[in-house]
């Protein structure tokens, strides 16, 4: 059988399963939910095994320490990935909510109620417990997912994936509701992209590459996710404590994630005292490559120059561009012109500050006396995220189970005709 009989073959099974899930009761989802959560708790052994196969090749290959943290399942992941699910099952399902009802003058009733989207495409890379969390979310949502994981999480992937489909297995529903593309050639990406028959919708979640390339190739609607360049703005009037509490937190916490704080604006008010304990308080906590501008270096002994491209780089690593900036207008205008529309934070007391910054930057998530690393749906009550999503039509900030669903109209009347 060819690659393309091959991806052919997957979209017909999904679109039935997905007509399937869009009639399912919310009981007999959730039920599939809580058994794939069992499912995962019970292989953790077999999870583990799979992904130090997938962590020894990607050393091999020379992944850096902030993919090879991606790709990384402890027992402590794989419990928190199970979680996840069991999470999205308790979540109150989506489908069939009534968005609005609305009675026009002649007694027609129309409501606009929440359906399926169908069957989603997910092209991601790395992170295998986007596996779980993605399949979750569909499924909670009725749509039916076939998954294209990076090949360095192949073998982590596959078998999260038979925990998933045991769920569905336990809750009579078909298995063909979540699948995968059963290769790593890159070849099968191009096909998914172009498989408009089958597929209603393509989330990309991975780096600019990825991104790119499925914006170019698609054929059918994508929710975009770009890079995560975010910025965390520290006001005049920022209470200076929280401010160094934050910024370790946003930048340190965990670097190759996409809400990491990627370039630190500090107001000049504050640069002399706030600086030098930020980056002391950086560099503790393993961030030994800091690039400032000419004010930060002025203030700072042994700050490498920040280039141009640094304002535009997405380092996913301990590394952090610092600029110092004259006020709240030239904050929002590096925002706006450097950012990716993700998450942006403002560390200030000043009310009518924050209320502005939020209002005026572009971005996805803009947070007010947070960390960035707040940006995940898991943190927003969502259970779990496929991505977050940076573009402007239908879903934008993370993505959960409620953000995967359209809607349709019904229209009750009482014998009406149009004059």
């Amino acid at each position: 059988m060819s690659l393309q009989d091959t991806m052919n073959g997957l979209g017909q099974s999904a679109r039935a399963a997905a007509h399937t899930l869009s009639l399912a009761p919310a009981t007999q989802k959730k039920r599939a939910l809580d058994a794939a959560a069992k499912a995962i708790r019970a292989r953790v052994v077999d999870i583990v095994a799979a992904n130090e196969i997938d962590m020894k090749a990607g050393e091999e290959k020379g992944l850096s320490k902030a993919m090879l943290d991606r790709l990384l399942l402890t027992p402590e992941r794989i419990e928190a990935m199970a979680a996840g699910v069991a999470l999205v099952a308790d979540l109150d399902d989506p489908v069939g909510k009534e968005l609005e009802t609305t009675v026009r003058p002649n007694g027609l009733r129309i409501r606009r109620v929440a359906v399926p989207l169908g069957v989603i495409g997910i092209i991601y890379e790395s992170r295998p417990n986007v596996t779980a969390d993605a399949a979750a979310l569909c499924l909670k949502a009725g749509n039916a997912a076939i998954l294209r994981g990076g090949s360095d999480s192949f073998h982590s992937s596959g078998v999260i994936l038979e925990c998933m489909q045991e769920g569905l297995h336990a809750a009579d529903l078909p298995t063909q509701a979540v699948q995968r593309v059963p290769t790593v050639d890159r070849e099968a990406v191009g096909m998914l992209l172009k498989m408009a028959e089958y597929v209603d919708v393509i989330v990309p979640r991975g780096g600019k590459g990825l991104i790119e390339r499925v914006q170019s190739e698609a054929r059918v609607p994508v929710f975009s996710h770009l890079d995560g360049i975010n910025h965390t703005y520290i006001d005049a009037l920022a209470d200076l404590g929280m401010a160094e509490q934050i910024v370790v937190n946003a930048k340190m916490r965990r670097t190759g994630i996409c809400g990491a704080m990627e370039t630190m604006l500090v107001h000049q008010d504050v640069a002399q005292q706030f600086l030098p304990r930020a980056v002391e308080a950086l560099k503790s906590a393993g961030c030994d490559d800091i690039r400032g501008d000419e004010a930060t270096q002025a203030l700072i002994n042994g700050i490498s120059a920040a280039t141009p491209e640094d304002w535009d780089t997405e380092y996913l690593d301990s590394v952090l561009s610092v600029r110092v900036v004259s006020d709240l207008d030239q904050a929002i205008s590096h925002v706006n012109v450097h950012g990716s529309n993700h998450t942006e934070a403002i560390i200030t007391s000043d009310p009518s500050a924050a209320a502005r910054f939020q209002r005026e930057v572009d971005a996805a998530i803009v947070m007010h006396n947070a960390s960035s690393q707040f940006a995940d749906g898991g943190e927003f009550g969502m259970g779990a995220e496929i991505g977050i999503a940076t573009g402007r039509m239908h879903a934008r900030g993370p993505v959960g189970a409620a953000q995967l669903t359209s809607y349709k109209y019904l229209v009750e009347g009482s014998g009406q005709v149009r004059p």
